[in-house]
């Protein structure tokens, strides 16, 4: 993995991703995805390693999404499916480690950055954390359906389409309200909390672990009632083959607000 953009560590039990491209807010590159799915595979080969944590580097944010550059060079429907598909395989790679899987949130976790955290099993979040897929104020693209279920599961119908329709970022008090984080910390306290929290789960019978967080999983596959990898690709290729979702990402990179047009 790129040693620069994330970070791999071991702690005793805990074994620490942090995504390290603080002066872009850890937009999430090719590469990254690619190092985590690689700190995926290390966690559950490493049977002395008992609980993953992944957090953000400098303080501003957890992962702002994707980076924008990703995007640029979409060209044909192809390219947005694979670009979703890619996706989808680091998030259920994620929610299918073996071991406890924690998101230590601080600033913002936006678009894929809010998808990840919801692939862990917990979540923790500084005081001014944002969380949330302002896509319909920014980008014009879409979630894939298998990102909806994740929303779906923790928030319900409702407060999904809330989310979704105002593309608002939800602040720290209302995303613990809402389940989408578990606690509120301190940011300088932050880190230490978690890794306290991950000790604890460290310290308790890692098959016990194991089955219940399969379980779970499952069951939240079976709720969801999708086909394994369903991801919805005549709705990617409406959103992201729209003249919309073009002028999005011009808009983005020209730091401008964009003019839909519903084309």
């Amino acid at each position: 993995m790129n040693q620069a953009e994330i970070v791999f560590e071991r702690q005793g039990p805990v074994a620490l991703v942090t995504f390290n491209r603080p002066e872009f807010r850890n937009a999430m590159t090719w590469a990254m995805y690619d190092g985590l799915l690689e700190a995926c595979e290390r966690v559950d080969a490493e049977a002395d390693i008992r609980v993953l944590v992944v957090r953000g580097a400098g303080g501003k944010a957890f992962v702002a999404g994707t980076d924008i550059s990703q995007f640029q060079t979409f060209r044909t429907a192809d390219d947005a499916i694979e670009y979703e598909r890619r996706l989808e395989r680091v998030l259920a790679r994620v929610e299918a480690v073996n071991k406890p899987t924690i998101a230590a949130i601080e600033g913002v976790a936006v678009g894929g950055g809010a998808a990840l955290a919801l692939a862990c099993d917990l979540r923790y979040c500084t005081p001014d954390s944002r969380i949330g897929v302002p896509i319909a104020r920014t980008l014009g693209n879409c979630l894939s359906v298998a990102v909806h279920a994740r929303l779906l599961d923790v928030l319900g119908p409702a407060r999904t389409k809330d989310l979704l329709f105002r593309a608002r970022l939800v602040g720290a008090d209302e995303a613990r309200q809402a389940g989408l984080v578990n606690d509120i910390v301190p940011a300088e306290g932050l880190y230490d909390y978690v890794r306290e929290v991950a000790e604890e789960i460290a310290g308790h019978a890692p098959i016990t672990l194991q089955v219940t967080k399969e379980a779970i999983r499952r069951l939240q596959h079976y709720r969801r009632s999708l086909p394994q990898g369903e991801l919805g690709e005549d709705l990617i290729i409406r959103a992201y083959m729209s003249q919309d979702f073009r002028e999005g990402v011009r808009a983005f990179v020209d730091k401008r607000k964009p003019v839909w047009r519903g084309k």
